[in-house]
């Protein structure tokens, strides 16, 4: 392969701001829904709810259940200066991987002090910028992020306060309807155009629903910095996938039924797995498996994706599985007839 394809810059694109989704639609599912069919390269235009015409009886579709912690959190340092916190992972007990951000220098073994009463050490910098502290009291810092955590929505939702809509509340609408287990600091963002009322009528229809757990992170956001993106290095993020889900897909794949994986976060999970012939013995663990093309899906045959940062590793990840001319003409497209981008935005579908 030309060594021109693993240029970051292949992955830029213009953007204009108002494209930029600071609110959720008013109903989840009537998010628009650009369909791409890969092989030939056809686009349709429908709305997220008309999702369920293109999955078939005993096709499995797979969820990603993580929840978003209320992550970010606000203390001082024993100068009274204003530390503002984001919780990334927990690493041990009562240890956590936290990004901070000081108008000083922050320091290594030094105090600070959370919600009044919560007291953490910093232990020492991470190669990755964020810091390890080792909170006091393991009881007050869960009672911390319950009372005084705030949802970490994403840095380009910038708002006019002034503009607010009606009955949006991030709390709520910042969560997939099937988020249940705690632990990501960013939601993933596809599954977020899922009702209680759809997945009922894909139930119906006979389509298989399964869950996966991976606690989105940091990476996320991150965009790659290498000129060769081969050079970038992702964060580690847990996961877990039931055995339920795995003899699922097993069966469906067997009978030469469809894997519909809701979100780049569900997908890197099933290719995780793949790795060891669809079949795992460790169902849990953790993953930095960065997909770029070229790459050969093993796992997953439809993607549920939006519409992703220039230079992230998502957007390499749609490319992989749709092609990167795909990909491009996909997000022109979207462009031009005003899609909404990024977390609150539309959505694709990759068939």
């Amino acid at each position: 392969m030309n060594t021109t394809s693993y240029k970051t810059t292949n992955y830029d694109y213009a953007l204009p701001k108002h494209l930029i989704a600071q609110y959720p639609t008013t109903k989840r599912d009537e998010s628009l829904l650009l369909v791409l069919h890969r092989e030939n390269g056809k686009i349709e235009h429908r709305k997220f709810y008309e999702i369920i015409e293109y999955l078939n009886c005993d096709d499995v579709l797979i969820l990603n259940d993580t929840k978003v912690s209320p992550a970010r959190i606000i203390g001082t340092r024993t100068t009274g200066g204003k530390v503002e916190g984001l919780i990334v992972k927990k690493i041990e007990e009562n240890t956590w991987e936290v990004l901070l951000q000081s108008n000083h220098r922050l320091k290594e073994k030094e105090f600070l002090t959370f919600d009044s009463s919560v007291k953490g050490q910093i232990l020492f910098r991470n190669d990755t910028g964020s810091w390890t502290i080792r909170f006091e009291d393991k009881t007050k810092f869960a009672e911390m992020l319950e009372n005084s955590g705030r949802m970490p929505l994403p840095p380009y939702i910038k708002r006019d306060p002034n503009n607010k809509p009606e009955g949006i509340h991030d709390d709520e609408r910042y969560q997939t309807i099937y988020a249940k287990k705690m632990g990501a600091i960013a939601a993933p963002t596809a599954g977020l155009h899922f009702t209680t009322k759809l997945l009922q009528e894909i139930s119906c229809k006979g389509i298989k629903i399964v869950y996966i757990t991976l606690h989105v992170g940091l990476g996320t956001f991150k965009p790659i910095q290498k000129e060769d993106f081969r050079q970038h290095t992702i964060h580690e993020e847990f996961y877990n996938i039931p055995e339920e889900t795995i003899d699922t897909i097993n069966k469906a794949k067997s009978l030469g039924k469809k894997i519909f994986a809701t979100g780049t976060s569900t997908c890197r999970v099933l290719e995780t797995i793949a790795r060891n012939n669809h079949t795992t013995e460790k169902n849990s663990g953790w993953t930095n498996l960065f997909i770029y093309p070229p790459y050969e899906f093993k796992l997953t045959d439809s993607l549920i994706t939006n519409f992703h940062l220039q230079r992230s590793t998502l957007i390499l990840l749609a490319a992989a599985f749709a092609g990167q001319e795909n990909i491009t003409n996909s997000y022109k497209e979207a462009i031009n007839l005003n899609y909404r981008f990024y977390s609150y935005g539309d959505c694709m579908l990759i068939l």
